[in-house]
C-alpha cells in the first residue's frame, strides 16, 4: 500500500470511528491508540477478532489509563458498537462536510492540534472542522466562556474583555450556546485580528447549527472563522457529548476565562477540564446578589483560578504571559506586551523552580528524584487536592520539571 493510500485509509478509519465511538469512551479510544485506526475498526465492528497479542496491548494501554480490562467492560463495549456498525458511512460524511466547505483532521495531518494529545487517553480521534480559519495555535487561543442566561453585567464585561483580546490578536474560543458564548463569538468577529478571529467547538455535526437561535451566527463563524466538532455529520448534540465538548474547549485553549457561571454550570465544567489539563484560568468577579456570578465566586473560593477584571489581566492568563509578539492587532515594530527584562533576576542564572508559585512548588517538592508516586500520594505530601495537583503535575510536565510513569509522577531527570 503506497503512502497516499495509507493516509487515505486512515482517515476513512477515523471518520468512521467519530460515529462509532462516543467521545471520552475510554475502552474504544484506547482500542485505537493500542491496534490502530484501521484495525481498531475491524475488531471494533466485528469483522475480526484481536489476538492474544493485541487483547495485551489493549490492557496495558487501559492500564496507563488507570481502567483495567474485563470481559464485561469489553461486552458491554461490542453492545455500544454492534449497535452504530450499521450506520457507518465515511465515504457518505466526508462527502457531506466537504460540500460545506470542511473536512475532517487526522493527526499527522498539518493543522492537527497538539495541544488535544494533553487529553491523553480521552483525546479525540479525529476533529471535524467547517470555515475559512486555519486550526489557532493553543497558545494564542483565549477560551471565553459563561452562562447561556448572560445578565447586563456578563453582556458589557464579556464584549469589553472579549474585544481587547481579540484585537490583540487572540483568537477567541466558545462554544456557540447562547449567552456569553455567542456575545464572545460576535464581538471576535467585528474586532477580532486572530487567525481565525475566533473558533467555535460544537456537540453535534457540523452539518447542522445548535441551538437554532445563533444558526446565523454560527455560519458568520464558518464564512470567516472556524467551527470544530468530533462528532460526524447529522449526529444531534446531547447533554453527554456537551460535557465531552467542554473538555475540548479547554484543551485546545492556552488558558480560559469564565465570565459569568451559575452555581451549577457547563462553564464549571469547562474550568474543572482546564485546570486538570493544567491551563490557567481567570474568572471574572460579579455582583454578590447575582446568581449567574455564584459560580465565578465559587471557583475563586475553591480552586487556583485568578480574578480578571481587564485585557491585560486576560492576556495575562495565556502561557508565557502578556502577548509579547507584535501580533495582527499590534502596530508593527512594537511589542503588544512588556519586553522581558535582562539582568539579575531575569530568568539568565535561575534554577529551574525558582519561578514556581507556591502551589507549583509544593508539589514540585513532593515529587520522588527517582521512584515515580501516585496522584494520591502527592496530594497528601503536598497538602493539596487532587484537582489543583493534577493541574499543577501537567504544567510542570510542559515545563520539562515533571514526568509520568506508570507508576505515577516523578521529577524530569537529566
Amino acid at each position: 500500500m503506497s503512502t497516499g493510500q495509507a493516509v487515505h485509509a486512515e482517515r476513512i478509519a477515523r471518520a468512521a470511528l467519530t460515529r462509532l465511538v462516543e467521545p471520552g469512551d475510554i475502552l474504544g479510544l484506547a482500542s485505537v491508540r493500542a491496534w490502530g485506526a484501521v484495525r481498531a475498526v475491524d475488531i471494533l465492528t466485528g469483522r475480526d477478532q484481536p489476538s492474544a497479542g493485541e487483547s495485551q496491548e489493549l490492557s496495558l494501554s487501559l492500564q496507563s489509563a488507570g481502567t483495567p480490562l474485563t470481559n464485561r467492560g469489553w461486552r458491554s463495549g461490542r453492545e455500544r458498537w454492534n449497535a452504530r456498525t450499521p450506520t457507518l458511512a465515511p465515504e457518505r460524511d466526508l462527502e457531506t462536510l466537504h460540500h460545506l466547505g470542511g473536512g475532517l483532521l487526522i493527526p499527522g495531518d498539518p493543522g492537527w492540534p497538539p495541544a488535544v494529545e494533553d487529553l491523553g487517553p480521552a483525546a479525540p480521534v479525529a476533529l471535524w472542522y467547517r470555515g475559512t480559519g486555519g486550526m489557532p495555535r493553543a497558545e494564542r487561543t483565549l477560551a471565553v466562556v459563561g452562562s447561556r442566561e448572560a445578565s447586563s453585567y456578563g453582556r458589557t464585561a464579556t464584549r469589553m474583555l472579549t474585544g481587547g483580546i481579540g484585537a490583540r490578536g487572540i483568537t477567541v474560543l466558545s462554544g456557540g450556546a447562547y449567552g456569553v458564548d455567542a456575545l464572545a463569538h460576535q464581538t471576535a468577529l467585528g474586532s477580532g485580528t486572530g487567525e481565525p478571529a475566533t473558533a467555535a467547538v460544537l456537540a453535534g455535526g457540523l452539518d447542522r447549527f445548535y441551538p437554532a437561535g445563533n444558526e446565523q451566527l454560527l455560519r458568520d463563524v464558518a464564512s470567516s472563522g472556524l467551527l470544530l466538532s468530533e462528532m460526524s455529520p447529522g449526529t444531534s448534540p446531547t447533554r453527554h457529548r456537551f460535557l465531552q465538548r467542554n473538555r475540548l474547549i479547554a484543551a485546545l485553549s492556552g488558558a480560559v476565562l469564565v465570565v459569568e457561571a451559575r452555581w451549577r454550570s457547563g462553564a464549571q465544567n469547562t474550568a474543572g477540564h482546564a485546570l486538570g489539563l493544567g491551563r490557567d484560568l481567570g474568572v471574572v468577579p460579579g455582583p454578590i446578589t447575582s446568581a449567574t456570578s455564584a459560580g465565578c465566586h465559587r471557583l475563586l473560593r475553591e480552586s487556583p483560578a485568578v480574578i480578571v477584571t481587564q485585557v491585560e489581566e486576560a492576556l495575562e492568563l495565556l502561557p508565557g504571559g502578556p502577548v509579547t509578539g507584535a501580533g495582527p492587532g499590534a502596530p508593527a515594530g512594537t511589542a503588544a506586551g512588556p519586553a522581558p527584562s535582562v539582568g539579575p533576576g531575569s530568568g539568565a542564572d535561575d534554577r529551574p523552580h525558582d519561578h514556581l508559585t507556591v502551589e507549583e512548588l509544593l508539589v514540585y517538592e513532593a515529587l520522588p528524584l527517582r521512584s515515580a508516586a501516585p496522584v494520591d500520594r502527592l496530594c497528601s505530601v503536598a497538602g493539596l487536592g487532587p484537582g489543583t495537583v493534577m493541574g499543577v503535575l501537567q504544567k510542570l510536565r510542559r515545563q520539562g520539571l515533571a514526568e509520568q510513569r506508570s507508576a505515577g509522577w516523578r521529577r524530569q531527570s537529566g
